[in-house]
C-alpha cells in the first residue's frame, strides 16, 4: 500500500530513482552509485533487512547502502515495485536472480503473506524445473549470482531437472521447450489448440541436447556433466557432449576434426547467448571431464587438444595427462594428427620431444599389460605385440615425414627409432626408408653420424628389396653397405637351401593316398590351385636341379683338361694344342681383322675368351674365341 496515494511506478532523473507517489523521500538506498528515494512503510512491510536497519536507525530520514546486492539496481528495482504493489513479472532469465535477491532482503512470508521469496520459490519449482529451455535460461543468468544460487541450491536443482531430462526421450512429453510448441496427441501427432495436425515429431537422437548446454558456462558444464554421470548416462555420450562443447570454443579443434562434426537437433539455443569462455580454463577442464576412452576419432579428438594446449600454454600437469591418455592408445594415431608443430622458440617444424614422450607412455602402459599375461607367450606372437607394431609402423612413418627438416638432429632421430624395442619391427624397411630420406636431406652428415644412426637397422630384417637398394645406395657408409650385402648373401643362400628342401621334401616317397581321401583333399576351398602350382614348381625345379648338374659336369671336365694341359711343356708353345684338347679352333687373322666366331666342334660349354689386339709386338698375331 503506497503512504499516500496511489503509486503509478517510477521514474528516473539522471541516475536517480523516484517514486511517482508525490510524498517525500524518508529513506534512500544506494547501490552501485545509484540512489533510490523510496518511502519507509512499503518496504518494512515486506523486507526483514530494511526493517531491521530502520529498528536500529533513530533518524526519521536515512540513507541505506547495499553492497553486492544480488544483480544490481535492476534486480532492486524489481523488488521495490513488488513492495510498492505493483506488478512484477517472473521469467526463466530472472527467475534466479529476483530469488537471491528475495533471500538478501528477506521478504519471506513472515514479513508479509505470499512475499516475494515464496512466488520466487514457487514460480521456479512449477514452472522452470519442468522445462527444458527453462531450465538452461536460468542456469545461463546464475552466474552471477552463482554463490548465493549454490546456497538456496538452485543450481543443484536445475542440474539434476536437466540429467533426469537427458535421460528420458523428450518425445514423450509435451514440454513447452520442444519447437513445435504444442503438446502431442496419443498417436504421436502434433496439437495445435487441441487439434489434430497430422504432422509427426521426428525421432529424437541422443545427440538432441548437445548444443543446447553448449551455451552454459565453463563451471556450470562441468558440474552438468559429473550429474549427468552419476546419473549412470553412458560415458560414449557424455564424450560427445565434451567434444561437441570442446570444438565450439576452441576453433583451432575443427581444423584437425573434418567430417567428424555434423549438424545437431537443438530445442533451445534460438533464444541463449554464447558463453564467455576462457580457453585455457576450458582445456584444463575438459582434459579432468573425459573419461579413459579408446578411439580412432577419439585419439583424434585428444591429439587436437593437446595442440591446441600447447600453443595457449596451460598448464605442465594438463599437457603431461594429454601426453599419456594418447599414449595410452597410440596404436590407432593417424600421421597427420601426430605432426604436432613446433610452437615454442624450438628451430625444427615438429615438436619431436612431445612424440617421443607419448612413445614413452605407450610403452609404460604396453608394459603394464605384459606383466598381466602369461610368461610363456611369445613376444612375436603375444596379443600385445600387435599394437606394438601398429606403433612401429607409424613412428617409421612419422620419422620419414620429419626426415626432411634440416634443422632435426640425428640424436632426436635415433631417439625416436630407439624408443621401441627390436621385437616391434618384423621388418626395418620403414625404418631403413626413413634414415635414408635423413641422409638425403641432410648430406653434410659425416661417416660417423651416418653409422650411428645405421646402428639402429637390423640387416637381418630388411627384405631382399630393402637390400639391393641398400647395396646399391651412395648415401649409406662404406661399411654399411657390406654388411647389406654380407646379410643379402646369407638370405639368398637360406632361401635356396629351403626351397631345395622342401623339394627334397615333396619329392620324397609317401605312402598311398586313398582315392576318396584325396578327392576331399582337393576339393577343399584353394586346394585345387595349391596343388596345381605346386606341381609346376616342381617341374621347374626338377629342370633346374639337371641343369645344374650338367654345368658342373662340363665344368669338371674343363678343370681337368687346364691341369692337364698346363702340366705339359708343349702348352706354352703350341696354342694350337690346348686349343684342339678343349674343342676349339683356331683361325689366323690380321692384325687388324675383326674377331670371327669359331663353331664349336666338341660338347664343351659356351665361353668366350680374346685377347688384345697389339699389332706392334707381333707381325703375326693369333687369336681365338671359345664358344
Amino acid at each position: 500500500m503506497a503512504p499516500a496515494g496511489k503509486v503509478t511506478g517510477f521514474h528516473k532523473e539522471g541516475s536517480d530513482w523516484f517514486c511517482n507517489a508525490g510524498l517525500p523521500s524518508d529513506i534512500t538506498v544506494v547501490l552501485d552509485d545509484i540512489k533510490f528515494h523510496l518511502h519507509k512503510f512499503p518496504l518494512v512491510s515486506k523486507c526483514g533487512k530494511i526493517a531491521r536497519i530502520c529498528e536500529e536507525s533513530s533518524e526519521k530520514a536515512f540513507i541505506a547502502a547495499f553492497e553486492d546486492f544480488p544483480g544490481g539496481p535492476d534486480t532492486f528495482l524489481i523488488a521495490v515495485k513488488f513492495c510498492y504493489g505493483l506488478r512484477v513479472e517472473l521469467t526463466p532469465r530472472n527467475i534466479v536472480i529476483v530469488y537471491c535477491a528475495a533471500d538478501y532482503l528477506q521478504m519471506t512470508d513472515e514479513y508479509g503473506e505470499d512475499n516475494l521469496f515464496s512466488k520466487s520459490e514457487n514460480f521456479f519449482h512449477k514452472n522452470v524445473l519442468h522445462n527444458w529451455k527453462d531450465c538452461i535460461l536460468a542456469l545461463q543468468s546464475s552466474d552471477p549470482v552463482i554463490a548465493r544460487a549454490e546456497k538456496l541450491q538452485i543450481i543443484s536443482k536445475c542440474l539434476s531437472a536437466l540429467s533426469m531430462m537427458v535421460c528420458t526421450d523428450p518425445s514423450l512429453f509435451g514440454w513447452p521447450m520442444m519447437m513445435y510448441g504444442s503438446l502431442q496427441s496419443p498417436g504421436g501427432s502434433i496439437l495445435w489448440n487441441g487439434i489434430n495436425t497430422g504432422a509427426r515429431i521426428q525421432s529424437i537422437e541422443s545427440d538432441w541436447w548437445f548444443e543446447d548446454i553448449s551455451y552454459l558456462s565453463v563451471g556450470l558444464f562441468e558440474r552438468l556433466i559429473n550429474t549427468m554421470e552419476t546419473r549412470g548416462i553412458r560415458p560414449e555420450i557424455l564424450v560427445g557432449a565434451i567434444m561437441y562443447y570442446a570444438r565450439k570454443y576452441l576453433p583451432g579443434l575443427g581444423r584437425w576434426q573434418s567430417g567428424q562434426s555434423r549438424k545437431t537437433r537443438t530445442f533451445a539455443s534460438f533464444s541463449l547467448t554464447p558463453a564467455v569462455v576462457d580457453q585455457k580454463v576450458l582445456i584444463e577442464t575438459i582434459e579432468k571431464l573425459i573419461p579413459e576412452k579408446k578411439g580412432k576419432s577419439f585419439c583424434r579428438f585428444l591429439l587436437g587438444l593437446l595442440r591446441v594446449a600447447l600453443i595457449l600454454g596451460v598448464s605442465q600437469m594438463c599437457k603431461d595427462s594429454l601426453e599419456r591418455r594418447v599414449g595410452m592408445q597410440l596404436e590407432v594415431a593417424t600421421l597427420d594428427s601426430l605432426l604436432i608443430p613446433a610452437y615454442s622458440d624450438s628451430d625444427t617444424l615438429y615438436n619431436v620431444d612431445c612424440v617421443e614422450r607419448i612413445i614413452h607412455h605407450f610403452m609404460a602402459s604396453e608394459s603394464r599389460i605384459t606383466l598381466f599375461s602369461p610368461s610363456s607367450l611369445d613376444p612375436e606372437t603375444s596379443p600385445s605385440s600387435e599394437p606394438l607394431r601398429k606403433v612401429a609402423k607409424l613412428i617409421d612413418n612419422y620419422i620419414a615425414e620429419v626426415a626432411s627438416d634440416i634443422h632435426l638432429k640425428p640424436r632426436k632421430i635415433r631417439s625416436l627409432a630407439e624408443a621401441l624395442p627390436e621385437s616391434s619391427r618384423p621388418l626395418h624397411d620403414g625404418l631403413y626408408r626413413a634414415l635414408d630420406i635423413y641422409f638425403k636431406a641432410h648430406p653434410w652428415l659425416s661417416e660417423k653420424e651416418k653409422e650411428e644412426l645405421c646402428n639402429t637397422i637390423d640387416y637381418q630384417k630388411l627384405s631382399i628389396d630393402a637390400c639391393a637398394h641398400a647395396s646399391q645406395n651412395a648415401r649409406l657408409p662404406l661399411r654399411v653397405a657390406l654388411q647389406v650385402l654380407f646379410f643379402e648373401q646369407m638370405q639368398l643362400r637360406t632361401a635356396l637351401a629351403g626351397c631345395l628342401h622342401a623339394m627334397d621334401t615333396e619329392s620324397a616317397p609317401a605312402g598311398p593316398i586313398p582315392s576318396d581321401r584325396f578327392g576331399q583333399i582337393v576339393q577343399r576351398d584353394g586346394w585345387r590351385t595349391v596343388v596345381q602350382v605346386n606341381q609346376v614348381l616342381k617341374v621347374d625345379m626338377d629342370n633346374m636341379r639337371s641343369r645344374v648338374g650338367e654345368l658342373e659336369e662340363e665344368f669338371s671336365k674343363i678343370k681337368q683338361e687346364m691341369k692337364r694341359v698346363t702340366k705339359s711343356h708343349s702348352s706354352l708353345s703350341s696354342p694350337r694344342l690346348v686349343a684342339r684338347k678343349i674343342g676349339c679352333k683356331l683361325v689366323p687373322r690380321s692384325s687388324y681383322a675383326q674377331p670371327h666366331a669359331v663353331d664349336i666342334t666338341g660338347p664343351t660349354p659356351r665361353a668366350s675368351v680374346e685377347q688384345a689386339h697389339r699389332p706392334h709386338h707381333s707381325r703375326h698375331w693369333k687369336s681365338f674365341s671359345l664358344f
